[in-house]
């Protein structure tokens, strides 16, 4: 009887082995019928997708590699505030008499300024009746601020991304941002053709329009006055909402430093030698206390400091009125 139940359990277990393997079978089938659908890598893309990539990205890239930490929340406000202790404050002159441009405003700040202008400039030219409609003064602002970015990185002390390019680029836009006073056919032409030279610049190609300048650098050629006085604006409206509470202040602190320091450049730039009222004792003297009244701003934002920023806004803003009640562009 024990005989007889040990050979019944043989059989049972074999049976079910048999049945396990006849499962697995399928399984296996499966899973290769699965593996045959899969698509191919392509042999070689075609062209409209390989122009999209570049052959040998080290061979076109420079700098370092990007710090992938820093994209952290916070984490570029922490970098600045270590910067901005370095340097003097109200872009004070450096050791070798050179101006310290990072007293004022950051590396980043310069390349995001560029970038953001990049949308609005490529709006402005996405058709010619858009163009001719009043694009053209939407161009003449983005341009001109791009020109004075770059014409700030070629004199930045900090390590500024398209520092080569810089002066032929300042110069390029600064003359589109010129002819963009009107509406033309030629200056929608000419804006396009800069659009695209910015969008290769972005992509990290150099630019190959050459910029034609006869005389020395001005910083008075780099942009109009009434140009840079629509970024202001724009800038004393976003600063004025990122203050408006403590929750806004929390929530907008990034945009604040980035306004704050663009309105700081722009104080600076407006008394260089040879921009219009450059001489004007009153002028200056408005252009200065914008300049650091931004410079505190932007101090106060790196140190998360609400009150302060209150302040410092609050005086930029009268500064500002003052201004303009005495001088309009």
């Amino acid at each position: 009887m024990n005989r007889i139940a040990a050979t019944l359990a043989l059989l049972a277990a074999a049976a079910s082995w048999s049945m396990v393997g006849s499962a697995a079978a399928p399984r296996a089938e499966r899973a290769k019928t699965v593996e045959k659908v899969r698509a191919r890598p392509p042999a070689a893309w075609d062209k409209a997708t390989g122009a999209a990539f570049f052959d040998d990205a080290f061979a076109t890239l420079e700098g370092p590699r990007p710090d992938f930490a820093a994209i952290a929340p916070g984490a570029r406000l922490a970098a600045a505030a270590g910067t901005a202790s370095s340097t003097q404050p109200q872009g004070g002159p450096s050791v070798g008499g050179g101006f310290k441009w990072s007293a004022l405003v950051s590396p980043d700040t310069l390349a995001d300024e560029i970038k953001d202008m990049k949308a609005r400039v490529a709006a402005a030219v996405a058709s010619v009746s858009d163009f001719k409609g009043g694009g053209y003064d939407e161009a003449r602002v983005g341009f001109s601020t791009i020109a004075l970015a770059f014409a700030v990185i070629a004199e930045h002390d900090g390590d500024v991304r398209w520092k080569k390019e810089a002066e032929q680029a300042r110069d390029l836009f600064a003359r589109v941002g010129v002819n963009c006073k009107v509406g033309t056919n030629q200056s929608f032409a000419e804006a396009k053709a800069r659009v695209d030279d910015l969008g290769t610049l972005l992509d990290g190609s150099p630019i190959e329009a050459k910029a034609e300048r006869e005389d020395d650098f001005k910083w008075s050629q780099v942009a109009g006055r009434p140009a840079l006085m629509a970024r202001l604006e724009t800038a004393d409206e976003l600063m004025a909402a990122s203050i408006a509470s403590k929750d806004d202040f929390t929530k907008q602190v990034e945009k604040l430093l980035h306004d704050a320091e663009m309105v700081a450049a722009i104080g600076e730039a407006i008394q260089r030698p040879d921009y219009e009222y450059h001489d004007d004792d009153t002028y200056r003297g408005y252009a200065a206390a914008m300049r650091d009244a931004a410079a505190k701003a932007r101090e106060a934002a790196l140190k998360s400091d609400y009150d302060a920023a209150r302040t410092a806004v609050g005086v930029l803003k009268k500064s500002c009125d003052s201004c303009h009640g005495d001088y309009r562009g």
